[in-house]
């Protein structure tokens, strides 16, 4: 298997950040345009419309658990320790960031939400567990 396949779901995940900035330029400018809010209210997070915080909040997540994506499928790649299990684990935390953003974006529910971040927590989780094994040479 080739070791650059763990940059698709890298990619994939970039992809869905420029989609959740579309998300949230499109709310804002439509908050703006139907006179829910001002330009300036979007200065401080606590004065922006409801409309749109979500969305901003939701951006803000894209940098907080998927750091450690990114540094695990880095570390993967440079001990050459990708192959099917590992691309597949990353597919699969990918698919739940998705699938958080969709639930955070659309009806917010908050247990769906917050049992897609759980799962994909714990499929980081179990990613990391196989590369400190990949690195001892256990797997």
């Amino acid at each position: 298997m080739s070791q650059t396949t763990i940059f698709w779901p890298v990619l994939a995940h970039v992809l869905l950040i420029y989609i959740v900035y579309a998300a949230l330029g499109r709310r804002r400018y439509g908050a703006i345009r139907s006179g829910e809010a001002k330009a300036g209210q979007f200065k401080v997070r606590s004065t922006e419309p409801a409309s749109s915080v979500t969305v901003a909040a939701n951006l803000t997540n894209q940098f907080e658990l998927p750091v450690l994506f990114y540094v695990l499928c880095l570390t993967l790649h440079l001990t050459n320790g990708v192959n099917y299990l590992t691309l597949a684990l990353m597919w699969i935390f990918v698919a739940s960031r998705y699938f958080h953003a969709w639930i955070h974006l659309t009806s917010n529910h908050l247990l769906l939400r917050s049992r897609s971040f759980f799962v994909g927590a714990v499929i980081l989780l179990l990613g990391w567990i196989w590369f400190a094994l990949h690195l001892l040479g256990a797997v």
